[in-house]
């Protein structure tokens, strides 16, 4: 379960911040996972909680926003969110378009108190 390791390097990344700011207490974490990712959401989180649990971070609380698969059509420069399984733009339906994401993994912010 690389879930695991991914919670872990969360943690680190909080308790780096943290450590910059005496005082403030991370009440939250937000994490962005694209869809393409290969990281199991329920996952995360359950090994999440499990390693915060009982340590100096807890309550701190895991939010996570899902993205969907990303497009771009080089024809008409229109970037869109893939549904199902075709990836020909929805604007003029060429066949032939870019990955532009869905890819990600991004710590993107973290809620504190001081």
């Amino acid at each position: 379960m690389h879930e695991l390791s991914i919670a872990s390097a969360i943690l680190d990344a909080v308790r780096e911040e943290a450590g910059k700011r005496p005082g403030v207490h991370v009440k939250k974490v937000g994490v962005r996972i694209g869809a393409l990712s290969g990281v199991v959401p329920e996952a995360l989180t359950f090994g999440f909680s499990a390693l915060v649990q009982g340590t100096d971070l807890d309550p701190l609380v895991l939010e996570i926003e899902s993205l969907p698969r990303r497009q771009r059509c080089p024809a008409c420069d229109f970037t869109f969110e893939v549904s199902g399984d075709t990836l020909a733009c929805p604007r003029c339906a060429k066949e032939e378009t870019l990955f532009a994401g869905g890819d990600e993994l991004d710590l993107a912010y973290m809620e504190v108190e001081e």
